[in-house]
């Protein structure tokens, strides 16, 4: 035991000298598992320099050679068992640098390596030990942290990615121990319940999704004279026009977030964000004038179209099987359904009580304009890819809405509880 320790701790020793000069501060490896049908992706990211020394070359990717001889080190110093006894097949798919950077550390460069681990048994999928000395065997000072970044039957998913272990230097038993890695049970019900809470999470933090369909949804309870936005259209016809409106924007988000999320169709995102930041733009011009009277749910549907790829994009990056991909479907609109009937339950009382007073007109007009604005500052932003104060302004302000749509309730409530002691002093 006292030897162990004793060798354990010279290695140790050993290394230092060679780990200091050139760690100086630089991050740890990471490796983030991707739990699919058959077989688990690890994405090992490592500063590049760490890498370098521990394979003790320079590291360029400028050659199919160069990048053949990286792959078989990473081959080299990995190794999978389980109780099962399966066969596991290794294989990199893989291997890029990149730039990243570390609230401490500043910029630095990293190599990300795509490493599939694949078992004969896929009862084995779940449980299994994995040893793993990637850059340790000559950097024992390093470590390596392990998260899964994406496990859909367990309801793990990149916005929620959790912590399983590290594999480090043993410096008392002079060894580096695998870590064992258990997944635990997962259940396609799990998955499912996880697509609708990522459903609900994407409308309730989606501002310009919901800012489009509240926009589009202040002039429906309003009649059209003379080309211009009338008086109260009465409470049925309201309640009509407003679920005509929503129903549209359902069907329509539903049928690009299916073909899309399926692969049949795909529109550069930065098109998509700018069209679904004109479809804002769009409505609140219709707010203040009748630009489409009558044709709402035409434009609700179509802008649904727009909004529906930007729903497909969250769902496609998940690189899901189909069974799963069609659950996920189901799920995620469940709950992009189940977030917007929240919202529009909140707020549609609201403006049918505000739109049957005089102050409606400037209410309807106030936000509309509001809505503008933020439009334009999406699109400016969307096209040039840099960021201005209103954008910005309105990402550190969105957590206020409750209040806002608070507001608008009382002031309701209090304008039609005055119309009411007028009406009944008359």
């Amino acid at each position: 035991m006292y030897k162990n320790k004793i060798i354990g701790l010279l290695v140790l020793l050993f290394f230092l000298g060679q780990g200091t000069a050139i760690a100086h501060a630089l991050p740890d490896s990471k490796a983030q598992l991707i739990v699919e049908k058959d077989q688990i992706l690890i994405k090992f990211s490592s500063p590049l320099e760490i890498i370098e020394t521990a394979y003790k070359k320079s590291i360029s990717l400028q050659s199919l050679m160069e990048l053949n001889h990286l792959k078989q080190y990473y081959l080299k110093h990995i190794l999978v068992t389980d109780s099962l006894r399966s066969s596991w097949d290794v294989s990199v798919a893989s291997i890029l640098i990149n730039e990243n950077e570390d609230p401490i550390v500043g910029k630095y460069k990293q190599v990300i390596a795509s490493i599939y681990l694949k078992p004969s048994n896929r009862k084995s999928l779940r449980n299994f030990d994995l040893y793993c000395d990637i850059i340790l065997h000559q950097i024992p000072t390093q470590s390596i942290l392990f998260s899964v970044e994406q496990d859909w039957q367990k309801g793990i998913a990149p916005e929620n990615s959790k912590q399983i272990g590290v594999i480090a230097f043993d410096s008392q038993m002079g060894i580096i121990p695998p870590l064992k890695i258990q997944l635990g049970h997962g259940t396609w019900f799990t998955g499912f319940k996880s697509m609708v809470q990522l459903g609900m999470q994407h409308i309730k933090e989606g501002t310009d999704h919901l800012l489009f369909l509240l926009v589009l949804l202040l002039p429906a309870t309003l009649v059209v004279r003379h080309k211009k936005w009338g008086g109260f259209g009465g409470v049925k016809y309201s309640i009509v026009g407003l679920l005509k409106i929503v129903t549209a924007f359902t069907i329509g988000h539903s049928l690009t977030l299916l073909i899309g999320a399926l692969g049949w169709l795909h529109l550069p995102s930065q098109l998509v964000e700018v069209l679904i930041a004109f479809s804002i733009l769009i409505s609140a011009i219709h707010a203040i004038y009748p630009l489409f009277p009558g044709k709402e749910v035409y434009v609700a549907a179509g802008f649904g179209l727009v909004h529906g790829l930007a729903f497909a994009s969250i769902l496609v990056n998940l690189n899901l099987d189909i069974n799963a991909m069609v659950l996920s479907i189901l799920g995620f609109n469940i709950g992009i359904e189940l977030m917007q009937l929240f919202v529009i339950g909140i707020t549609v009382p609201w403006i049918i009580l505000l739109s049957q007073s005089s102050i409606y007109q400037y209410v309807r007009n106030l936000l509309a304009v509001l809505a503008g604005i933020a439009a334009l500052a999406w699109i400016s932003e969307r096209i040039s890819g840099h960021s201005n104060w209103i954008a910005v302004f309105i990402l550190k302000n969105t957590q206020y809405a409750p209040l806002i749509i608070g507001i608008v309730a009382i002031t309701a409530l209090l304008i039609n509880f005055g119309q009411r002691i007028k009406v009944e002093k008359r």
